[in-house]
């Protein structure tokens, strides 16, 4: 009997945006056969480190702001230096998404830096493993990966609405197909018990 791959999904929020995707992302992975735990790293004393740690893959979620992750996020980030001091992410597979008003908003820039993150982790990166969508005259806005990014999955919020409202349903369907491939490229990445 295989084990049950476990996949942790460690974002910030800060206006339940970022949130709504990490929720799209999840059901994705749990399609793709994870277990999955939704981590929110707002509040590091409430953080389960544990969760993180268990975990055979995370995926990091966290707003564009001013082209880089949030300052929760990056606090965050910094917090785990004792992890990556004994290293205790190593050979885990990492992905990540974010989320930004702007149709770019500079959000390669915060895939890049989670990227340089996870590999000072010794994590292993994947990305969207996707097509890019909406880049020719039959393209919609519709399409899935709509943003056309390959390094990790971008969304767009319009800054007026409400995350009952943005991101789009397309950003949506593009997250669960994410957190599926995740889900997938974990497994392969598992060693046979």
């Amino acid at each position: 009997m295989s084990k049950t791959l476990k996949i942790a999904v460690a974002y910030h929020s800060g206006y339940g945006h970022t949130e709504a995707i990490a929720k799209s992302v999840a059901k994705g992975a749990e399609q793709g056969g994870a277990e999955v735990a939704l981590v929110s790293v707002a509040d590091l004393d409430e953080l389960n480190w544990d969760t993180l740690n268990e975990a055979d893959a995370i995926i990091f979620g966290s707003p564009t702001y001013m082209g880089s992750v949030s300052g929760q996020f990056k606090t965050f980030m910094d917090a785990s230096s004792k992890v990556w001091f004994e290293q205790g992410w190593k050979d885990k597979l990492a992905a990540g998404f974010t989320v930004s008003a702007s149709q770019s908003g500079d959000k390669l820039n915060t895939l890049v830096q989670m990227s340089i993150y996870a590999a000072q982790q010794g994590m292993i990166w994947a990305g969207t493993g996707m097509m890019p969508g909406n880049n020719s005259a039959a393209g919609s806005v519709e399409d899935q990966n709509r943003l056309g990014s390959f390094l990790g999955l971008m969304a767009q919020a319009n800054a007026d609405e409400g995350a009952d409202v943005t991101p789009p349903a397309t950003d949506h369907r593009t997250a669960e197909a994410f957190g599926q491939r995740i889900a997938e490229a974990t497994e392969r990445w598992q060693k046979p018990e």
